[in-house]
């Protein structure tokens, strides 16, 4: 799909409100989400973060307002289109019962497919280029059940990975990953763009992470964004406060020269 020079960035919110039951957990919200871009949504837990999410990849329908891919509805597509343009990693997904890790992965071409059409030689390389890249191909025929968290993990992010979409929308997607593999997950998601120039959005909760990956950070809070821009622009001492209720210091990240911030220590306040 050709993403519509006229509306601007291919996704992006007017007039966003997203609740559960009567509670509004997005309230007016206008967004873009900048094309070719990794962008990392940070915040509070409770602000709408995931709320906002799932909205974007329609597994959530507005109160009011619209997302549009493309200047379209989102909610008008055809959802088989849909899935062909956006992967979407939620935070908690629950695997179907007894099913493999090679299973899980393949699932991820299902959108590409017609319903009379055979496996391919490029649905094969999706798939395993996704394991190389997340380092599943020894789990192939472990049962999703029987993983741990961290590996659980990255069996998700391969079939997000497989699916080969020019948009990805990861929720916390470093969820039970030892540093390490935190680091090779998110290295991943920066290769994914630069390499392919795949626009990704991405929940964090670390502040430093955050930082470190993002071309756009976007800071919200009770439903609300109060800050978006470069790193630079966005992560201050005063926003840290203001957002996290934590006073800290920013200082420039001894390895990439973004900012870094540091917490202070609880017994020098007051």
């Amino acid at each position: 799909m050709t993403g519509d020079s006229t509306t601007g960035n291919r996704l992006r919110a007017e007039g966003l409100v997203l609740t559960y039951e009567d509670r509004t957990v997005v309230d007016g919200l206008d967004l873009e989400i900048p094309d070719g871009r990794v962008t990392v949504i940070i915040g509070p837990n409770a602000c709408g973060k995931s709320t906002l999410l799932r909205a974007l990849g329609r597994l959530l329908k507005p109160r009011r307002g619209s997302v549009l891919l493309d200047g379209a509805e989102l909610a008008r597509i055809p959802t088989k289109r849909v899935a062909q343009e956006i992967g979407l990693l939620p935070q908690t997904p629950v695997p179907p019962e007894g099913i493999t890790v090679s299973e899980l992965v393949t699932r991820g071409r299902q959108p590409h497919h017609k319903w009379w059409q055979q496996w391919t030689e490029a649905d094969e390389r999706a798939v395993g280029e996704a394991m190389d890249r997340t380092a599943t191909g020894d789990l192939a025929e472990r049962l999703v059940d029987e993983l741990s968290g961290g590996q659980r993990q990255r069996a998700w992010i391969a079939m997000a990975l497989a699916q080969d979409t020019d948009l990805l929308l990861l929720d916390e997607p470093t969820t039970y990953l030892d540093i390490a593999h935190q680091v090779e997950v998110l290295d991943l998601v920066r290769q994914l763009n630069r390499e392919r120039g795949r626009t990704v959005v991405v929940v964090l909760h670390d502040l430093n992470q955050a930082a470190r990956y993002a071309d756009h950070l976007i800071a919200m809070k009770a439903g609300r964004i109060v800050a978006q821009g470069t790193p630079d622009e966005v992560i201050t001492a005063d926003l840290v406060h203001d957002v996290f209720g934590l006073a800290s210091v920013v200082v420039p990240d001894p390895v990439t020269g973004g900012p870094l911030v540091v917490p202070g220590a609880p017994w020098q306040h007051g």
